[in-house]
């Protein structure tokens, strides 16, 4: 009998993460910081020549996701974006499990949305959660163009009010798939809302658990020490079961039990 009752298709999910997270380990420099949401500089840009090549042979990006890539990285801040095979992954995961409804905590202009959107069935549902409409509203027509747009409920309020309101309308354990990339002050109160939100056999990714490296040394930084602190915390969550990739700023999947 196996240690855990977890479900075929978190199952399926954990078998395939490594042969997806491979694919999308690292990214090339031909794309740049803007691209992919990741500063200039870091460690993972040490072997370009195989990042690049790890990039060509492994990202399948839809043109849409491309013209948004490119319109946000134009942007002031557009160094925020979740990287592209970031999302692919993501998406990918959602797909293996067969998500259905998924949640998105920080959305800026929305092309982890539209990703994820791209792969959940005609009549599936992602929360959208964002305090600023003026960075979705760029994402806003290429949802539309893409043709997902019916499948995103943007709401632009604080993350947490609408993690409460959902939990209230009684749609606790009926979400697949959760993604959390805001203000990391909140990580811990957006992890515990959404690990009430996903059902069992559901994912929960989390990003920038790295936070730059400084987790290394978290007592230099208020961030690196909460960060650090839910690191901690997650690994010894009896409730889930996780992986931390090395993938640009750190990422953990924590599959729930």
């Amino acid at each position: 009998m196996p240690a855990f009752n977890i479900s075929k298709e978190a199952l399926a999910g954990t078998a395939a993460l490594g042969a997806v997270a491979l694919a999308g380990f690292l990214a090339g420099r031909r794309y740049s910081r803007l691209y992919f949401g990741t500063f200039k500089g870091s460690s993972y840009e040490k072997n370009s020549q195989l990042q690049q090549y790890i990039l060509d042979y492994s990202l399948r990006e839809h043109p849409i996701l491309k013209k948004l890539r490119l319109i946000t990285s134009q942007c002031r801040h557009g160094f925020m974006m979740v990287s592209c095979d970031e999302a692919q992954l993501l998406a990918n995961l959602a797909k293996l499990i067969r998500a259905k409804k998924a949640i998105e905590v920080g959305v800026f202009t929305g092309y982890n949305t539209l990703s994820m959107a791209l792969v959940l069935p005609e009549d599936g549902r992602i929360v959208a959660c964002d305090v600023s409409e003026e960075y979705a509203n760029i994402g806003k027509p290429l949802w539309k163009e893409a043709g997902v747009d019916h499948k995103i409920d943007l709401r632009i309020k604080p993350a947490i009010q609408t993690l409460d309101e959902l939990l209230a309308n009684g749609e606790a354990e009926t979400f697949d798939f959760a993604f959390i990339d805001a203000d990391k002050e909140s990580y811990n109160d957006y992890y515990e809302k959404c690990l009430r939100l996903v059902r069992k056999g559901g994912i929960i990714a989390i990003d920038n658990v790295l936070w730059s490296g400084k987790v290394l040394k978290p007592a230099s930084h208020d961030i690196a020490q909460m960060m650090h602190q839910l690191n901690e915390k997650i690994l010894h969550d009896p409730r889930v079961v996780v992986s931390m990739i090395m993938m640009w700023d750190g990422l953990t999947l924590a599959f729930k039990l």
